[in-house]
């Protein structure tokens, strides 16, 4: 049996450390063909999400996707990242956080393809 990979226990981890202590989570994501993102968000191939409790709504941190609702100017957003997209996580007031590798993503459950989205334009 293949042993499940650390990286989603870790961001986890990480995603309440930073909330216990008062500072706000965010993430930086190498957008590709399976993340659902605002595509007017995202810079050089990479979006970085805040993932704060009051910055979302309906957060689910799964193993192998993060899933949750966001607002981007006014509007609300459903925001797909895989797991392996996270390239960090890390609190926006000290900078203490972690970094990972970048993996091949898989496409969400449910879909034969990877998600239809003009996200991995670079903008």
């Amino acid at each position: 049996m293949q042993e499940s990979s650390t990286k989603p226990y870790l961001l986890r981890a990480l995603h309440e450390w930073c909330t216990d202590n008062g500072y706000t989570p965010h993430i930086v994501v190498t957008v590709d063909s399976n993340t659902v993102v605002p595509p007017a968000h995202i810079h050089d191939g990479q979006i970085t999400l805040n993932i704060a409790t009051l910055a979302t709504s309906r957060l689910r941190m799964g193993n192998d996707f993060i899933e949750f609702q966001a607002r981007f100017g006014g509007v609300s957003e459903s925001i797909v990242v895989p797991v392996a997209a996270v390239s960090a996580i890390y609190a926006r007031e000290t900078g203490a956080g972690m970094g990972f590798e970048i993996e091949e993503s898989a496409p969400y459950p449910g879909t034969d393809e990877t998600v239809e989205t003009d996200a991995t334009n670079d903008q």
